[in-house]
């Protein structure tokens, strides 16, 4: 895709005399909760409900006359489809029991409905976030991950990852104390405890210190920097002893 969106680009655009940008946007792949509970589906209705948001069909066309688009294939029996595209799945979350001639009459009715009422909704998760789901489908993708962020992780991602680890740390500097968060908000916002912990998590995250502040309870985020501040000349000056 970094190929096709770059030197592909720049040989049509000097093949064609053209200049700028050839694709909308840059490339992007969602991880797709897989539950049943309609995300698939989302996904595949904004995939082929493109060409009509982009005006590519006139009214008298029908969706499945879009050539580049695997929606068609759906509408074919098996023999004749692709051995790579897999239609239960998304059949199945329409609530289509067979992938029948009659099923996949369905479905098209279906999406020719869904197409008649394509009102250009904004599809604010599929277009910025970087996965489809519920928030705990999220928050197990991160744990999953953990220390694996890549260089090719969306940005969202990477902070999505690093705040999941800071809270973690933050919960298990709690439990080696015995706090509550409840006791952890009424503890000195100078507290040794509350320091270390916050140490740790500006050594092993990217979290902001405005960020570390906040969630430990101690106050701005300037008084957090030079409490960090004393404490690594304390550790510098045991090191030099």
């Amino acid at each position: 895709m970094k190929w096709f969106l770059g030197t592909y680009t720049s040989r049509f655009n000097h093949r064609h005399k053209l200049f700028g940008h050839l694709f909308s946007g840059r490339y992007k792949a969602l991880v797709i909760d897989g539950s049943g509970e309609g995300y698939l589906r989302t996904a595949c209705d904004y995939v082929h409900l493109n060409p009509v948001r982009a005006k590519l069909l006139s009214s008298e066309q029908a969706l499945k006359e879009y050539s580049w688009s695997s929606y068609a294939q759906y509408l074919k029996p098996p023999p004749k489809r692709p051995l790579w595209l897999r239609v239960d799945r998304l059949l199945g979350e329409m609530r289509i029991p067979q992938d029948s001639q009659a099923g996949r009459r369905s479905f098209e009715l279906e999406m020719e409905q869904r197409r008649a009422q394509e009102t250009g909704q904004p599809w604010t998760q599929m277009r910025r976030g970087w996965f489809l789901g519920e928030e705990t489908f999220g928050q197990e993708l991160l744990a999953q991950m953990g220390g694996k962020m890549g260089e090719h992780h969306y940005g969202m991602e990477r902070s999505q990852s690093a705040e999941d680890k800071a809270v973690r740390i933050v919960r298990e500097e709690l439990a080696k104390a015995g706090w509550t968060e409840e006791q952890l908000a009424l503890r000195p916002k100078g507290d040794p405890v509350k320091v270390m912990t916050a140490m740790r998590v500006r050594q092993e995250t990217t979290m902001t210190l405005k960020w570390i502040s906040q969630r430990l309870h101690m106050g701005a985020w300037t008084h957090l920097n030079k409490r960090l501040y004393e404490q690594r000349k304390v550790e510098e000056g045991n090191i030099g002893s």
